[in-house]
């Protein structure tokens, strides 16, 4: 195996000696682009005295606590064999954090005392999903939660006393509810539900004791996101395109139903999110992102904050990721989009600002490549946005290239450190990430164009912005591959189906292949929006003929480029059967197919391990079939491949 793989990266560096310009760059192991950072996802506690972080322990992320000032950190958890999901500080001396089994997404909730004790599961129901509706950061032992316990497919409101363990129902989901909103003083005063799956309704209440009341019905197309309330809990801001098209930042008052204040638009892009300091109870910007993210600012305060910051953080990108109770001492975090970044602690009486942790010291940016924001036209005229990456000190002319579209699909890529695009553009790869119609952040009409649009004009979009790429000079024809997950998997598959001549190879990291499949087998809780899929993406008979001409397992006949497939088994939004379907469909006709089936995954793959087995094949693979690079790369790959389910 090390034979082979040392092969393999003296080819790369062959390679890059023939095609770069002047300075040579290093050939980084790619361990160093996917291992797990040495401390991440850092939070202040609400005293400020302490400072918790995810680290590694034999390859898995556990939790750690470290009081400020320290030079050593107590461990809180010793999981064996998956990464915890996600934490917050409950009060200063309790965290509560998630954790699933394999990667099913039912997550659990968990609560531990900062030295280590105590540790227990809050909410250890078989294949229940938790999930947190207010931290009630004025109550030290207790959280509002949400649970579909009752029934998996509904989610009702639970008020959690962390230290007893008691769970009291608030309310129970009459059957169509989707989430639960709450005043400053965590009181239960709106919720949002589904009606026929493509209207949201907004109910609210006066108080505790009152029914809820229909507020607003909102056409599919449109939005209408609740923020927060108003300090005095009467109104509410609220992310709205209601009347526009790019969502704007407003006040609404909910008893006369009116919208009272415009608080900031944006005209290239939808508003954000709206911050709000609770000790000075006002909103403090509106952040929104178009090449990059960028703030409104709506407190001098802030603004004179985030200036302050900036003189010692320089050209870096950077965010405020938690604060303490009373807001005077920050967790900062810089990031570019060629390094992970550092995190800092600022306090603001002292006026100090001290650096932590560096997160991935071992990445150099100098030998990163530069993240390029970019346009084009689709065919129909739209605009298209984007990122282009481009190999460090390589003429950008005839490279190979890597179309990158992303997940979702109502998502969109961002600016900023990516260890795949960088891993990518160090083994000698352009880079295209295009925020195909129906991407978020653009406007209604934008996103709305995406309607029953999968495989066509979506596709369309990525086939376009390859086109651009080689009328640009960049692409070599010849050597163009496809990548994507989730489903950027699915565009992976259109790819290869509806334009097999555009591509010399694809990978497929968990991606439908039969429209028809993937509605079948949605996840439970999910179940509210089975309509809401229906009429974005088709309806199962009225939309047959369609759904059937894109999906792309019934096109496999029209593949002629190599596939690699990787699955989680566990995966409950893909099931396993999307990428069995394909695979198996492929070997019958001897086509070139590469399966990886991880066990213990879900729909992405967590564990360190695993991560590198994927990126490993991934490298012999793109290797092989667009840098030429031969040898026996076949038997190396096949060394990390998972054994095939019996029943192909």
């Amino acid at each position: 195996m090390k034979t082979q793989k040392l092969f393999l990266l003296v080819a790369i560096a062959m390679l890059f000696g023939c095609v770069q310009n002047e300075t040579a760059k290093r050939v980084i192991p790619l361990e160093d682009f996917f291992k797990n950072p040495e401390k991440t996802y850092f939070q202040i506690s609400p005293d400020g005295k302490n400072f918790s972080f995810f680290a590694p322990d034999n390859g898995i992320m556990n939790l750690f606590v470290q009081q400020v000032g320290s030079d050593s950190a107590v461990q809180l958890t010793f999981e064996k064999d998956r990464d915890l999901s996600g934490y917050m500080w409950a009060n200063a001396s309790v965290l509560l954090f998630l954790k699933d089994d394999g990667g099913d997404e039912n997550f659990k909730g968990y609560a531990v005392n900062i030295d280590g004790s105590g540790l227990k599961c809050l909410t250890d129901f078989p294949e229940v999903r938790v999930g947190l509706i207010d931290d009630l950061p004025e109550l030290d032992e207790e959280v509002l939660i949400s649970m579909n316990k009752r029934n998996k497919q509904l989610f009702d409101p639970y008020r959690l006393n962390i230290v007893t363990g008691e769970l009291t129902m608030l309310a129970e989901n009459p059957g169509n509810v989707t989430g639960w909103i709450t005043d400053h003083a965590g009181v239960l005063r709106m919720n949002t539900s589904m009606e026929g799956g493509t209207t949201t309704v907004i109910s609210y209440r006066e108080s505790e004791e009152d029914e809820f009341v229909p507020m607003l019905k909102v056409d599919i197309r449109d939005e209408f996101s609740v923020s927060h309330f108003t300090p005095d809990n009467k109104k509410i801001y609220a992310k709205s395109n209601l009347n526009r098209d790019k969502t704007a930042a407003i006040l609404y008052d909910p008893v006369t139903k009116t919208e009272e204040e415009l608080i900031y638009q944006n005209d290239e892009v939808d508003v954000g999110w709206i911050a709000y300091s609770r000790k000075k109870q006002k909103n403090t910007y509106v952040g929104y992102t178009a090449a990059k993210t960028d703030f409104f600012f709506l407190d001098d305060d802030t603004k004179t904050l985030y200036e302050r910051l900036g003189k010692d953080l320089g050209d870096y990108e950077y965010r405020i990721v938690s604060t303490n109770k009373d807001e005077s001492i920050f967790m900062v975090r810089t990031f570019s989009d060629k390094t992970k970044g550092a995190y800092y602690v600022y306090d603001s009486d002292s006026d100090v600002l001290t650096k932590i942790h560096e997160v991935s010291p071992w990445l150099v940016e100098a030998e990163m490549a530069d993240q390029k924001p970019i346009q084009y036209t689709s065919r129909d005229g739209l605009t298209i946005n984007g990122y282009l990456t481009l190999p460090a000190n390589i003429n950008a002319k005839n490279l190979p290239v890597v179309i990158n579209p992303h997940g979702g699909p109502w998502a969109r890529d961002y600016w900023g450190f990516n260890p795949e695009i960088q891993f990518l553009a160090n083994r000698g790869y352009a880079v295209l990430q295009m925020n195909f119609r129906g991407s978020t952040g653009y406007g209604k009409e934008f996103w709305f164009k995406s309607k029953k649009q999968w495989g066509l004009t979506m596709q369309d979009d990525i086939t376009d912005g390859v086109k651009w790429l080689i009328e640009q000079g960049i692409a070599d024809e010849e050597k163009i591959a496809i990548y994507g997950a989730s489903y950027g998997g699915y565009a992976t598959l259109a790819g290869l189906t509806k334009t097999p001549e555009l591509y010399a190879c694809g990978v497929d990291y968990v991606g439908v292949s039969s429209l028809f499949t993937f509605m079948e087998t949605i996840p439970p809780y999910w179940e509210l929006y089975r309509q809401f899929l229906y009429e974005l993406v088709g309806h199962p008979v009225d939309d047959s003929v369609m759904l059937a001409e894109n999906s792309p397992v019934n096109l496999v006949d029209n593949i002629v480029a190599p596939l690699f497939v990787a699955q989680g088994a566990n995966d409950p939004r893909v099931k396993q059967a999307e990428s069995d379907q394909i695979v198996k469909i492929l070997k019958e006709k001897n086509l070139d197919v590469m399966y990886m089936v991880k066990e213990d995954e879900g729909h992405g793959f967590r564990t360190e391990s695993n991560r590198m087995d994927f990126y490993r094949a991934m490298e012999m693979f793109l290797g092989k079939h667009l840098l030429g690079i031969e040898g026996e790369t076949e038997v190396e790959v096949e060394d990390t491949l998972a054994a095939e389910t019996a029943e192909m």
